[in-house]
């Protein structure tokens, strides 16, 4: 003992140093015994509890990062009892472990929100709603703060002091963090007014993204289209540029459908009797040719001796009569919402023939059932044309080329003979 004492008493940097090693032993020892012991323990506890989602809790890292804080409190608190540390080096050691302290306590917390962000997500992720942008801020803030908070303790000064030199600055970090800030808004914006929702349908062009969206967070937005691949792009692009949430057609259980058939306007005419009494036998269009026929008699009827010029009667069409049909047809048809707008209109007529445009809405939103059932009804229609006289009007294709260069092409050589017969000498006549 008097050999510790002599050797301290010439030696005291030893004395010093055997201390330091003392602590660093005693914290070395806390970190296991918390993390080995009590952590383990804590564990296992927690993962039986099923109320408290004890699995995700384990694997979140919360209580494993509070754990580190258990050295660091040990260091900080006697540092300062080291004998014959200058005071310069252990106020430095202390508010390092301080500073440490606070970033594994920062951590912990963003650990706690994404935690709450999971659960969430797990139990309310059918509404198609998401918090993972408040969950990203709320993180963003508590870095922000432990930075401060840490820069205060390096330096032992109040946070008040570092606020007010940040106020200072403050024009610069808008500058420097502009599209931070810029998504953060937008953020908000979307989260709060559910414009846009993990699983809704998002057409948006100028990214090339249309199918659905996976993912909501803090800067960007993630939609698997339908090709699968994916698109990603920054959230305040949602703000500033156009784009299509199909949501709506999903949630009302109607698609539509606003397509024409391209009537040739030279196959349009007034139909005779004879199609009068072969079209009324038509089921849809019994009710409609009754209807008509009334109609069109009391007209008539009025104009008296004028009746007998064909231009002064009102007539039937058939372009009308086929509107008729179509209109009876899509209101007796199983797979169209009758509750929502039918309409069967023209459209301006143009070089392209005279538009009928069918605008209804189908009663599934499928994307497959809903093509099939547009492509029932457009069969129907384009082939049951033809019975009221009417046709569709296409551009000319290679086959009708070819049939009408067979002719030209007779004519034209009939022509070549007849003019090469003109052109020879007569045979002179025998004397």
């Amino acid at each position: 003992m008097e050999t510790i004492q002599h050797l301290a008493s010439d030696y005291p940097w030893t004395e010093t140093l055997f201390w330091l090693v003392t602590l660093t032993l005693a914290a070395l020892f806390v970190n296991f015994v918390v993390k080995v012991a009590l952590v383990r323990l804590l564990n296992r506890l927690i993962a039986g509890i099923t109320a408290l989602n004890g699995p995700d809790v384990v694997k979140s890292g919360v209580i494993a990062r509070l754990a580190n804080t258990a050295p660091t409190l040990v260091i900080s608190s006697w540092i300062m009892a080291v004998p014959g540390l200058p005071l310069t080096i252990s106020t430095v050691i202390r508010n390092v472990a301080n500073a440490v302290t606070i970033l594994f306590v920062a951590m912990a917390i963003a650990a706690a929100l994404n935690l709450a962000e999971t659960i969430w997500r797990r139990r309310h992720g059918g509404s198609g709603k998401s918090v993972k942008g408040f969950v990203q801020i709320a993180v963003i803030a508590v870095y922000i703060v432990a930075v401060i908070l840490m820069i205060a303790a390096v330096l032992d000064r109040s946070p008040v002091i570092l606020l007010s030199g940040i106020g200072a600055l403050s024009a610069v970090l808008i500058l420097v963090f502009q599209d931070t800030l810029l998504s953060l808004v937008a953020s908000l914006q979307i989260s709060s007014t559910g414009i846009v929702r993990v699983g809704d349908w998002l057409e948006m062009p100028s990214m090339q993204a249309d199918g659905e969206v996976v993912d909501l967070a803090l800067y960007n937005v993630t939609v698997r289209n339908w090709d699968m691949t994916y698109a990603t792009f920054p959230i305040r692009k949602l703000v500033t540029d156009p784009f299509r949430n199909w949501r709506g057609m999903t949630e009302s259980g109607g698609r539509r459908i606003k397509r024409s058939l391209l009537v040739d306007q030279g196959s349009i005419r007034f139909l005779g009797e004879d199609e009068l009494r072969r079209l009324h036998t038509l089921r849809r269009l019994t009710p409609y040719f009754d209807s008509k026929h009334k109609e069109l008699e009391a007209w008539n009827a009025e104009l008296g001796e004028a009746a007998k010029v064909a231009g002064n009667r009102r007539r039937l069409t058939n372009i009308g009569s086929f509107r008729a049909y179509v209109e009876a047809y899509l209101k007796a048809h199983p797979r169209i919402r009758q509750d929502m707008t039918l309409l069967v209109r023209h459209l301006a007529p143009d070089q392209n023939g005279l538009p009928v445009e069918i605008y209804c809405f189908t009663a599934t939103t499928a994307w497959g059932d809903y093509e099939a059932i547009q492509a029932d009804i457009f069969d129907h229609l384009i082939a049951i044309m033809p019975e009221f006289g009417l046709s569709v009007l296409q551009s000319p294709s290679g086959g009708d080329i070819r049939a009408l260069a067979g002719p030209i092409e007779a004519a034209m050589s009939q022509a070549m003979e007849d003019a090469a017969q003109r052109q020879a000498p007569k045979a002179t006549q025998p004397v």
